[in-house]
């Protein structure tokens, strides 16, 4: 990396971490989560990763005097890691051009490290690590393989929709980034999502207040076909 590209790549994380973020989501409360080598080789079995990869990580955002519920945003994807300052456009996205949000009620860890896993396997879908499989994107849905809290929850998905309650995406002076607001659900809900689609469960869920806050406590939506 050109001293350059560093000292402009350091510019557009600051930027995003310490004058968009908070504009969005308020003040930070714990710092970033940074991705540990334990999720690519434990959790996910590779047998080698990127170690830029452990630079990205989970910040979480407390409840503002506007919203009652805490925010968990990834940071790192949008980095332009492979392009030249000279290559930026604003009407290109910037990195992998997404980052990833969860929202809930109260704050917890298992939030946390539900949505360092999503950054991860995301990571991994844009490395090629699974094949053709495509990159998280609105509308794509996510197998947890197990509880989303980690205990007795029935979210055992996340559907992954566009966010309306708050801007959808961003811009950087490397390009553009879109939010993917992640919500959890229920094996049914998914079944539901398979047969009629992503954006008519997620109708459901605003319906029923599932949506955009996950709550682990909750039973599934009752689900009418349309």
């Amino acid at each position: 990396m050109s001293q350059e590209q560093k000292t402009v790549f350091e510019a557009i994380w600051e930027t995003r971490e310490e004058e968009i973020y908070p504009n969005l989501f308020g003040d930070k409360c714990r710092g970033t989560f940074v991705l540990t080598a334990d999720v690519f080789t434990k959790v996910f079995g590779q047998a080698s990763f990127d170690p830029r990869w452990l630079h990205y990580g989970v910040i979480e955002f407390e409840p503002t005097a506007d919203r009652n519920s805490w925010i968990y945003v990834t940071s790192g994807t949008s980095n332009p890691w492979e392009a030249e300052p000279s290559d930026y456009a604003l009407s290109d996205y910037s990195g992998y051009g997404t980052e990833l949000v969860l929202e809930v009620p109260q704050q917890n860890q298992w939030a946390i490290i539900t949505l360092q896993r999503l950054l991860a396997f995301n990571i991994l879908l844009v490395h090629g690590k699974y094949g053709a499989v495509q990159p998280l994107d609105y509308g794509s849905w996510v197998p947890l393989r197990g509880p989303i809290d980690f205990q007795d929850s029935s979210l055992t998905y996340v559907v992954l929709a566009k966010p309306e309650h708050y801007s959808p995406s961003f811009k950087l002076l490397s390009g553009q980034v879109d939010f993917l607001h992640a919500v959890g659900i229920t094996s049914t809900e998914r079944d539901y999502a398979q047969a009629h689609s992503s954006e008519a469960l997620i109708d459901r869920l605003k319906s029923t207040e599932a949506f955009p806050a996950t709550d682990a406590t909750r039973e599934a939506v009752r689900l009418i076909s349309p």
